[in-house]
């Protein structure tokens, strides 16, 4: 079966990792409307690091241009007109982006055959009986640990080669000496009588004759063997390479991925014990050949023979340090983040590691690693190789940090633990962005020298963007920045380019990972949740998580434009939800208690099925992080008519004062959560206990809610202070044009909607604060014993 029709079955986890090998670099259109035509070419056959082979890679690229062309001009009717505009656009963008560098084209296809390729058999594995992720990570574990086995061998064989060499020339050299000598005798023989010269001539020429043919047999065979071991050292550095590969530009960037994703919510990126194994596996392997390399090379300029040995040598030495110096600057990494969201005057922290520097012998030492914060473009112009004459875009305080060994673990890192950002120089603005989309990085920068100052390297590696605020107020809006950036960035992009918009799916699964992240419950959102954020986010009615699939979220649309009617953005009304789930209603959320994401129309639905009494909380669509309550009860204005009341929307300032569950106490008329369930077996246990007795003759008062149309006074049965009762449940007759909607209230404290009006509000409010100023003893009258 063909790749993409299997990758196409792919779910979850690596449904979103196939999709992220896709982008401008090269469209996922591309791939499906191409997918017989690219799978059937021999992409392999092309050697990535041989330029001559560019030619090759050039006529796969027109191969593919035409193709994409004749696709384009075969599309009819109405739905293939935009198609054929769009897919004439991907050709000449790829002709674009390619043309000069078509190696690069055939680079990108076999990584994402490759990946497909791992993707699909994970997947496959994971589905056959016995299978599962763990033997999919079996058997990756093992494939690499057969190839450094694999290489293993071959560099012993290398080794048993070179030190038969060695000897074959160290005895071509004795025996070289040894003709040496018999021409010096030979040349002596003129001082000599003319008797004793005829009579020792014809044995020293023979001798001669004799030891430089096999000097010249045996300069042959050293040539050979030069060329064999030369010729073994290639195909052991094509494995190396190709391991190399396989470890840092998938395993590696694989871990920073989920790194990234972490910063949103995401399962924890991981150890790094197993990929800092493999890569010191691959520095000694590497290690190895070179001084092997360097080794040939002293031995062929100990004895020059004629011959292509000298250009091997030197296209394997450079090979050799390509290679090495690939894995050193590429396994320079940021174990630890700094914070994305990052507060001026803060203190922060951040951890960098080097995972070859105990196999490399780095910490002989210590090399010194710096910290500098630098905007998109200058990061950009980094990665460039462009001059940025050590530009910096704010100040770090305790920037500057030594690299650490730890023997026990055999990790070289830095640890930052009290950087604080000074001052922040912001560059000019685009259009509507707002400072809280401004990206800026902080780049790690050290040098140091491996195999007694051999080779010196300086390495760099840049942090996740990083948004600069200077105000508590400006969190919200950075953290979307941050968000957006961390769910949608594709690989390998030019900093710090993201989508402008997404896939309504794709927004989906990265708001439910921010929101089981920050409530800390495995309670994520449901797919009504989902429908009700895609109803809020699109002004739609639809409740069919179809009709929202294919729909697609613009930057602009999350957190920059704000929703109809309201003064706030889609993202700051989610952001308010979570803020007060993660503070106060953690516990609530976890239980099932809380509907939540709910509309009022939808609410009052619910409840004019439900006997009197039934309520349910939702959160409020008027107010950030407001959670109201919802119940069913009697008109107490029309007889026999039911309807549907709203508290005026709590916020994290009320539970501060006083919980949920003690609110929901203190209302007597809420009877049952929805659907059935009675309120005190799902909130007592939150209840806060009763007040203990007076102490030294004062009562410590408290605070309880009410709420004035459900409330009487009745006389305590035991003498005591009066008691807020409710009024009796009503029977279960709703009004019959009252269904869905909110009959009109005569009520002075709540407004059409069913919630409350401030400035009554605030008069009752001021009427208990002159009973609070009473004397205390006039309140308490008879309470007292």
């Amino acid at each position: 079966m063909a790749v993409w029709i299997q990758a196409q079955q792919l779910q979850g986890d690596a449904l979103h990792q196939m999709q992220s090998l896709y982008g401008q670099h090269f469209p996922i259109e591309v791939r499906h409307y191409l997918s017989q035509w690219i799978e059937g070419q021999l992409w392999d056959s092309i050697d990535l690091d041989n330029p001559q082979e560019e030619f090759k890679a050039k006529r796969m690229l027109d191969g593919l241009i035409q193709e994409l062309q004749k696709k384009a001009e075969h599309q009819m009717g109405e739905d293939g007109f935009l198609l054929r505009i769009k897919l004439g656009h991907y050709a000449t963008q790829l002709k674009n982006t390619y043309d000069r560098c078509p190696l690069e084209l055939v680079r990108c296809i076999k990584h994402i055959l490759y990946t497909e390729q791992r993707l699909v058999r994970e997947a496959t594995n994971s589905s056959s009986p016995g299978g599962g992720m763990l033997d999919s990570m079996s058997q990756k574990y093992q494939q690499i640990n057969q190839a450094f086995e694999e290489l293993r061998v071959m560099t012993q064989d290398t080794e048993n080669d070179l030190r038969k060499l060695q000897h074959n020339q160290e005895y071509f050299i004795i025996q070289y000496q040894e003709s040496l000598r018999i021409q010096a005798q030979l040349s002596s023989l003129s001082t000599l009588p003319p008797a004793d010269r005829l009579l020792r001539e014809p044995t020293l020429q023979s001798k001669r004759a004799t030891v430089e043919a096999w000097l010249t047999r045996e300069a042959n065979t050293l040539q050979k063997y030069r060329l064999d071991l030369a010729e073994k050292h290639q195909k052991t550095l094509q494995l190396l390479r190709k391991q190399q590969t396989i470890i840092l530009d998938d395993e590696l960037i694989q871990w920073k991925r989920r790194q990234q994703l972490a910063g949103n919510g995401g399962p924890p990126e991981g150890g790094l014990d197993v990929l800092q194994s493999w890569c010191e596996k691959l520095a000694e392997m590497i290690w190895q050949n070179r001084q092997q390399i360097r080794r040939a090379e002293h031995l062929r300029q100990q004895l020059p023979i004629p011959g292509p040995i000298e250009e091997l040598l030197t296209e394997l030495n450079s090979t050799i340090t390509d290679i090495i110096s690939a894995l050193v600057t590429s396994t320079f990494i940021i174990e630890k983040q700094p914070p994305q969201v990052l507060k001026t005057q803060t203190k922060f922290a951040a951890t960098v590691r080097l995972l070859v520097g105990g196999k490399l012998n780095v910490h002989m030492n210590p090399p010194q690693v710096k910290a500098t914060i630098i905007s998109e473009q200058q990061a950009k112009a980094l990665l460039k190789n462009e001059n940025t004459r050590n530009d910096s875009s704010g100040e770090i305080l305790n920037n500057n940090c030594v690299m650490e060994y730890h023997q026990t673990t055999g990790t070289l890192s830095a640890h930052f633990r009290n950087m604080s950002l000074k001052r922040i120089k912001r560059s000019d603005r685009r259009g509507a962005e707002s400072v809280t989309e401004e990206k800026f990085t902080i780049l790690f920068e050290s040098q140091f020298s491996v195999g007694g100052n051999e080779l010196v390297f300086q390495v760099k590696t840049l942090s996740l963007p990083v948004v600069v605020i200077v105000h508590g107020s400006q969190d919200n809006n950075a953290t979307a920045t941050v968000l957006w950036d961390n769910a949608f960035a594709e690989p390998g992009r030019v900093p710090f380019i993201v989508p402008d918009k997404v896939l309504w799916p794709q927004l989906c699964e990265a708001l439910n990972m921010k929101y089981k992240a920050e409530v800390q419950s495995n309670r994520g959102l449901s797919e009504e949740n989902l429908v009700f954020l895609a109803q809020k986010a699109f002004s739609s009615s639809s409740i069919n998580p179809e009709d929202y699939r294919n729909m697609t979220m613009s930057w602009s649309q999350f957190n920059r434009e704000s929703l109809p009617g309201r003064n706030f953005t889609f993202w700051q009304w989610f952001d308010g939800v979570m803020e007060l789930m993660k503070k106060y209603l953690k516990p609530h959320w976890n239980d099932g208690a809380i509907l939540g994401f709910v509309n009022k129309q939808q609410a009052q639905d619910m409840l004019m099925s439900k006997p009197n009494g039934t309520f349910l909380l939702r959160f409020s669509d008027s107010e950030i992080g407001g959670i109201t309550i919802a119940w069913v009860a009697e008109n107490p204005n029309k007889a026999g008519e039911r309807m549907v009341w709203n508290l005026m929307p709590y916020t994290t300032k009320d539970f501060s004062i006083r919980s949920l569950a003690d609110r929901i106490s203190d209302l007597n008329h809420l009877l049952f959560l929805y659907p059935d369930r009675p309120k005190d077996e799902v909130f007592s246990k939150y209840y806060t206990p009763p007040l203990s007795k007076a102490v030294d003759g004062y009562v410590k008062p408290q605070i309880k809610q009410v709420v004035p149309e459900f409330t009487t006074t009745t006389p305590d049965p035991s003498g005591g202070n009066p008691t807020y009762m409710d009024h009796a449940a009503s029977p279960s007759v709703s009004h019959p044009h009252g269904y869905g909607i909110y009959p009109p209230m005569s009520d002075p404290m709540l407004d059409a909607d069913g919630e409350f009006d401030l400035e009554d509000t605030m008069d009752v409010a001021r009427h208990v604060e002159e009973l609070l100023r009473r004397p205390m003893e006039n309140q308490w009258t008879g309470q007292q014993s």
